[in-house]
């Protein structure tokens, strides 16, 4: 008996599915969109399903995740202290967070927020080292200039091979990190040490016309300001400008806009200097705000970190305040932990599992079920 063969249909995704004649049963398809945004509940899922993940290990080592996650948001959140703690390792996360946002606006995997942080930091105190003697009124406005001309240079070392050579920029700002963070070393080790530090690699202290305002007694300083003002401008410019129309669509449909005439190497250009401009406002932020000097290892990673804060906020102004919060919080939650015998690094082990559910998600959100009823045989 010859039995009729299964016929495959192509569709239009590039997928295919099978259907076999004479059956009248429906099948389930997973179609792709490629232009299909992420569903809103995905980052919320992509975080209880970290905190489900972590909680396995954490559980592994005979202590109740229930118990961990209270001690990290009581110690995060649970004092003014805490919660202004939080506040400050949100700033440069903020800043960053927002300047990545604006390169992934239209397609461009900045990734090198941390060296333009670092670059930032560096022209700031530069300012410190070689006109000591500046006025106060003006020693702020300069350092934040210098700090957002580091970070925009640095940004600019990306730009310019992806424009002119199409070097991939992920490669490009990678390395430039680690540039970065030697050129850091270099400076704190050696022409710029301090010669009171006690062996200390690190700069002199800024003088208090070069540190930047804080709120009362706390840590907390006017870097809020920065991030938050750099937020409202962000919101504006994509949803009311001219320029904001463009990069959302070089960031939808990059022939478009080519057909449309507008110029993508420029934009680029422009788009990189930005997003390192903020980043090096961050390390401004920082070192004047912060740390008060320019010392090793100034960052914990807040630029790679910042990736994750601008995926969790899907490039949106209110999502960047917030998942910045988040992270900063997870940073100081991290360092609660240590009380009860658990490592700092448990902060960097979630980052690491939101990350991971964040991408799955954003992948899988992209698939849409879809009833297709079978050919029948003529």
């Amino acid at each position: 008996m010859n039995k009729d063969p299964a016929s495959i249909e192509v569709i239009s995704s590039g997928h295919t599915a099978a259907h076999i004649h004479g059956k009248s049963k429906p099948r389930i398809q997973w179609l792709l969109n490629p232009n299909a945004s992420t569903a809103w509940w995905v980052p919320i899922v992509s975080i209880v399903l970290a905190l489900l993940f972590c909680g396995m290990f954490i559980a592994l080592n005979g202590i109740n995740p229930i118990t961990v996650y209270a001690k990290m948001f009581t110690g995060a959140f649970g004092s003014t202290y805490g919660f202004s703690e939080t506040l400050v390792k949100a700033i440069p996360l903020l800043l960053c967070g927002l300047g990545v946002s604006i390169a992934y606006r239209i397609g461009i995997w900045n990734i090198g927020a941390e060296g333009q942080f670092i670059a930032g930091a560096i022209a700031a105190t530069g300012i410190t080292i070689y006109w000591p003697g500046l006025s106060g009124m003006w020693s702020i406005p300069v350092m934040m200039a210098a700090g957002m001309a580091g970070g925009a240079l640095w940004g600019l070392f990306t730009a310019i091979p992806r424009t002119v050579f199409r070097v991939n920029e992920l490669i490009t700002s990678l390395m430039l990190n680690y540039i970065a963070i030697l050129c850091m070393d270099y400076f704190v080790f050696g022409p710029w040490k301090d010669p009171k530090g006690m062996n200390f690699p690190g700069t002199p202290i800024f003088s208090l016309g070069q540190q930047l305002l804080t709120l009362g007694s706390s840590r907390l300083h006017m870097g809020l300001i920065f991030g938050l003002i750099a937020v409202v401008l962000y919101a504006i410019c994509m949803k009311y400008t001219r320029w904001g129309y463009e990069l959302r669509l070089l960031g939808a449909n990059p022939d478009a806009a080519t057909y449309a005439g507008i110029a993508v190497n420029k934009h680029i250009i422009l788009v990189m200097l930005i997003s390192g401009g903020l980043a090096g406002l961050a390390g401004m932020s920082e070192v004047s705000g912060v740390t008060h000097r320019l010392m090793y290892g100034l960052s914990p990673g807040y630029g790679y970190t910042a990736i994750i804060v601008a995926w969790l906020a899907k490039l949106r102004p209110l999502g960047l305040i917030v998942s910045s919060v988040l992270f900063g919080g997870l940073i100081v939650g991290g360092y609660s932990v240590q009380t009860i015998g658990l490592p700092a690094s448990l902060s960097l082990m979630l980052q690491g599992a939101i990350l991971f559910f964040l991408i799955a998600g954003d992948h899988l959100g992209r698939y849409r079920l879809h009833r297709s009823q079978p050919r029948m045989k003529v």
